[in-house]
């Protein structure tokens, strides 16, 4: 199938960005078009206009100094093939791998990923562990909004209409330990259950902090404060206390189902991943390598 008509622009610059999407209200930003091309040919998405901020010069860039700062339009092949990424942000490229195919990720952007909040999507999970901030920019200036407050629902963001992500930020994770599993039927499919943790333990082995976000299994990506509670104050890696996260998980979220599989199937299916994922952070650190 082909799209319908649209307008296509394709500034030079942040402000001239924003100018065009502030004129046409019902415009898309287009960034990799991995996501929105492919919808626009089954015209599931009929913007009018397409603003094409590929172009853009700066708003693309990894800069590992402290923490990790990404412009939104940097390739998700770029971040996956980056060593400082690998040793300090492992749980990025673990999970960058799952995004796609080499094809889909030498195209796709980082920040066009999270922009475009698909439930199933991997990277957006990974933000909420990892506990990053988003920088946007729109007529009213600039701001920054946490990954807790971005996501707001099925390819719903905290992003306004005129309002542009352009970098995505990324604290330094020493000293954490990390997991990251999801089930698909083929890799690079999207996945029907997956999730991302993070795990912080004292001296003792004893978990001190604990995050695990679930993805493909609500209508966005969320926090499983069930799980990360059962985890506080148990050993890194006891297998009693995964199974109990992986039994909590999904408690007080609304499992969502679809024309792929039940909420029940994807229930169980998020539970057993947990388990397996906290199981497997105890034997990794943030360097990816045995943290005991």
């Amino acid at each position: 199938m082909k799209p319908a008509k649209f307008d296509y622009y394709r500034p030079y610059s942040v402000p001239e960005a924003i100018e065009v999407l502030s004129s046409h209200p019902d415009s898309k930003v287009l960034a990799g078009g991995q996501s929105l091309i492919p919808l626009m040919n089954m015209r599931l998405a009929t913007p009018a206009a397409l603003v094409d901020i590929s172009r853009i010069e700066g708003l693309s860039g990894i800069d590992t100094n402290g923490g990790l700062r990404l412009g939104a339009t940097t390739r998700q092949s770029d971040v996956l093939g980056n060593a400082v990424i690998q040793q300090r942000w492992p749980l990025i490229t673990s999970a960058v791998v799952h995004v796609g195919h080499p094809a889909t990720r030498a195209r796709g952007t980082f920040g066009g990923s999270i922009a475009h909040a698909d439930p199933a999507a991997e990277l957006s999970a990974v933000m909420l562990v990892l506990d990053a901030s988003f920088g946007v920019q729109g007529p009213a200036g600039s701001r920054s909004v946490s990954a807790e407050g971005f996501f707001l629902g099925h390819y719903t963001t905290e992003l306004a209409e005129d309002e542009l992500l352009v970098e995505i930020k990324i604290p330094d994770i020493s000293g954490w330990y990390w997991g990251f599993g999801e089930i698909v039927r083929r890799h690079g499919d999207y996945a029907l259950a997956g999730v991302a943790a993070s795990l912080r333990a004292d001296e003792a082995g004893l978990v001190t902090d604990a995050r695990i976000a679930l993805f493909a299994v609500a209508h966005r990506p969320v926090r499983s404060s069930a799980a990360e509670a059962r985890l506080v104050g148990t050993r890194l890696g006891d297998p009693a206390a995964a199974d109990e996260a992986g039994r909590v998980a999904l408690d007080g979220v609304e499992v969502a189902d679809d024309s792929f599989v039940s909420a029940t199937y994807r229930r169980e299916a998020a539970a057993s991943v947990v388990k397996r994922v906290v199981r497997e952070a105890a034997t990794n650190s943030r360097s990816g390598t045995d943290g005991q």
